[in-house]
């Protein structure tokens, strides 16, 4: 081990001067059984640090034909191994100067071994979730009401996901997984997660305005305790609860009743997708009557409802409509954009702007993604967009 006296005379011999070093100095030295494959490098931002210095955990995620990603409790970041010219050492307790005095003059010597090195480290990126995969798990068996389920009991737990199973198969965090189950009107059932098959959620959703129009009561105050003791003995009230909140607002009225506002936009949306799931293509004029017809009485439709649900043709004589929901579509960015031009050759900025919103980042727009990915011209006095390579980044 080194001396004070050694490290002067090396110092001289390298022509540099005393002064112009911090008078603490680290002598490191390799343990005996020290190789690069002892440790993992990672590198974290400041939230990241926040979150593990609070005494939080960080959970890296995928199945084994899966490219890793680590998540947070609400997060969901991409790992990817970043190669440095600079060796990496592992030193555990090492000080850097600020733990030292300020008005040190002295010098001093500090004895370190290295545990371990590496010459690269894992980089972290922010990234969106990877949850697609979730519904594909949940369709496996979607739920049709107690009549069906009791043909479950042979299967026992096959084809059903608890909370942890969903943690352990979905690349998410676990804020991310319940936000996407909420979207998708999943519910929990006996303790496992399952999504409802949408006949029978639309047939639940008819109940509920079949008694708000029998009542005539207002669409933003469907009572709530009214609502299941009449619709009880149809459906179990679990599940018409389940209905009133996902196409509805809960809220308490000032003598503490729970009612909830329906939600036009969400129940008309539900319509539309009902009509359209079995029609490739749907002539538009006639559609937007059938719609009309088939939403509560009181309430209005309109095409912006659909954004992201379904497209409408415009250069097709007569025009149609058909369902295209951006759920169904690639969660890769250059995938969405190759499938989304093999639809259709040239795209309205309107048009395709719903189906590529949900790629942008914190600090990306659509028309950053429109410029990367696609060509703009101008076509009858609109701008279009079409296919184009990538630009490297």
């Amino acid at each position: 081990m080194r001396t004070i006296e050694e490290v002067q005379a090396t110092l001289q011999i390298a022509k540099l001067k005393e002064e112009d070093f911090h008078p603490t100095v680290h002598c490191l030295s390799f343990g005996e059984h020290v190789s690069s494959g002892d440790y993992c490098l990672m590198e974290l931002d400041e939230t990241l640090c926040k979150h593990i210095e609070a005494g939080k955990s960080l959970t890296i995620r995928g199945d084994k034909e899966e490219h890793a990603v680590l998540c947070s409790e609400d997060k969901t970041y991409d790992l990817k191994i970043a190669d440095t010219s600079n060796l990496l050492l592992f030193i555990p307790g090492c000080e850097t100067p600020d733990h030292f005095p300020r008005d040190q003059s002295a010098p001093n010597l500090v004895h370190a071994q290295v545990w371990g090195f590496s010459n690269n480290y894992w980089e972290l990126r922010r990234q969106h979730p990877r949850l697609k995969k979730l519904k594909k798990l949940l369709m496996e068996k979607p739920y049709a009401g107690l009549l069906a389920g009791v043909e479950e009991g042979s299967d026992g737990n096959t084809l059903r996901y608890t909370m942890e199973d969903l943690l352990d198969r979905i690349q998410a965090s676990e804020k991310e997984i319940l936000s996407q189950l909420q979207d998708i009107h999943a519910c929990e059932i006996d303790g496992y997660w399952r999504i409802l098959d949408f006949d029978y959620e639309m047939k639940l959703l008819g109940h509920v305005t079949q008694l708000v129009d029998s009542e005539s009561w207002s669409f933003s105050k469907v009572p709530r305790s009214v609502s299941l003791q009449e619709l009880g003995p149809l459906e179990p009230k679990e599940m018409i609860e389940h209905c009133l909140n996902c196409y509805g607002r809960r809220y308490t009225d000032e003598d503490r009743e729970v009612y909830f506002a329906l939600d036009e936009d969400k129940v008309c949306q539900a319509m539309a997708q009902m009509l359209l799931q079995n029609a490739v293509k749907f002539n538009l004029a006639e559609f937007l009557e059938v719609w009309q017809q088939s939403v509560p009485e009181g309430m209005t439709t309109r095409l912006d409802q659909l954004r992201s649900v379904a497209l409408v043709d415009r250069s097709s004589r007569p025009e149609t409509i058909s369902l295209l929901r951006v759920e169904d579509l690639p969660e890769d960015t250059l995938e969405r954009f190759s499938c989304l031009f093999s639809m259709r050759e040239k795209w309205t900025e309107e048009d395709i702007v719903p189906y590529i919103q949900d790629l942008c980042g914190e600090k990306q727009t659509t028309g950053a993604l429109l410029t990367k990915y696609a060509r703009s011209s101008m076509q009858n006095g609109r701008k279009v967009y079409n296919s184009r390579r990538p630009v490297a980044t």
